[in-house]
């Protein structure tokens, strides 16, 4: 077993190499890991080092906390810096982030995520694009960042729109659905959209992961997969998510809504769209379109840049992250209030330039 805990800021990301397996754990559970830079740069530079170690066959990402996986990206920070001035440091956050997505995606060697509780934002980002995504029946995944004047990211916007998963298609229609609605995902809910690719349950967590480092992943899966004892509920909406969100534009949506004939899938859209903010959720609906069209994760990576640097700086992002993490109160005050007001050509604008 060779270790190489890194030195600086050795408690919030451990790393090892054993039997062909670097294992890299998040380890700031009283922030429910949420990713702070040096975190990123941390799993960056690991994930660096082993793609070029022909020791290492396998990459596999964990926690340490026993309340979950990951929450997301440390967005109040970035809220402290934006309310001072100094939006650059969370322009250069991000863009460390984003690369450190893009390389989890192109990663030619195995990447298994063992997810067990929440993953969110961020948490997505690290785990989700990897080869494997293990999820216990305490998992669940969810994009929320129409609460706090924000856009989905991580490379969400591309990665959910080609995702296959049970139901058997890509669908950018769902995409919009899970980001605009931060529908909570639970475990079959995850599987059925193509989100994890496997079941473990958690007690089972330990053993898997000693049987995945010592024979591979495909012996440990062979002993320890299997299926969650519920269905998925998203799956019941699938005939109206694909007839409602399969627009380009949140107004075409929005017009889709309200000829819809099913009244209970529309009213708990609109109970999942109750404290949005209405500029991100038009501004994500145009996101996801040109982002399900992009040539790859990289590209997509790029419109979440353009469109997360230019809300970060608004008011709403502040407000947004006030009423959520910070006071929690939930009762954010956005402006404009309603959809009709918002520009969605400005938005579109912005990814086409």
């Amino acid at each position: 077993m060779v270790c190489n805990t890194i030195a600086m800021n050795e408690s919030l990301v451990l790393s090892n190499i054993t039997h062909g397996t670097g294992h890299i754990e998040l380890n700031r559970p009283k922030a429910l890991n949420s990713l702070n830079q040096a975190m990123v740069d941390i799993v960056s530079q690991e994930l660096q080092q082993w793609e070029h170690d022909d020791s290492v066959q396998q990459v596999l990402i964990t926690s340490t906390s026993e309340k979950g996986f990951c929450a997301g990206g440390d967005v109040r920070a970035i809220h402290d810096l934006d309310a001072q001035g100094e939006h650059e440091q969370g322009d250069e956050y991000f863009a460390h982030e984003y690369r450190m997505n893009n390389h989890l995606a192109s990663y030619p060697k195995p990447i298994i995520s063992l997810i067990d509780g929440v993953c969110m934002g961020g948490g997505i980002g690290i785990s989700a694009h990897g080869s494997h995504r293990i999820v216990s029946e305490r998992a669940f995944a969810s994009m929320p960042e129409m609460l706090i004047g924000f856009v989905p990211d991580v490379g969400s916007t591309k990665m959910l729109s080609d995702m296959v998963g049970q139901k058997g298609y890509a669908s950018s229609a769902l995409a919009k659905f899970l980001c605009i609605s931060a529908w909570r995902m639970s475990p079959a809910d995850m599987l059925w959209a193509g989100f994890a690719t496997h079941f473990v349950p958690s007690e089972h967590f330990e053993a898997f992961t000693q049987q995945l480092i010592a024979e591979g992943i495909d012996a440990a899966l062979e002993r320890y997969a299997g299926v969650p004892d519920q269905e998925s509920e998203l799956a019941r909406y699938e005939d109206s998510i694909q007839a409602v969100f399969d627009q380009p534009h949140w107004s075409e949506i929005e017009a889709a809504l309200q000829q819809h004939d099913d009244e209970a899938f529309v009213q708990m859209v609109h109970k999942h769209l109750q404290g949005t903010c209405p500029t991100s959720v038009v501004a994500a609906v145009e996101l996801i379109h040109a982002s399900a069209q992009a040539k790859d994760i990289r590209q997509a990576l790029d419109y979440e840049l353009i469109m997360g640097n230019a809300l970060r700086r608004t008011p709403n992002f502040q407000e947004g992250v006030r009423a959520v993490l910070i006071d929690k109160t939930k009762d954010a005050h956005f402006e404009p209030q309603s959809y009709e007001q918002v520009d969605a050509a400005a938005y579109r604008s912005l990814l086409s330039s």
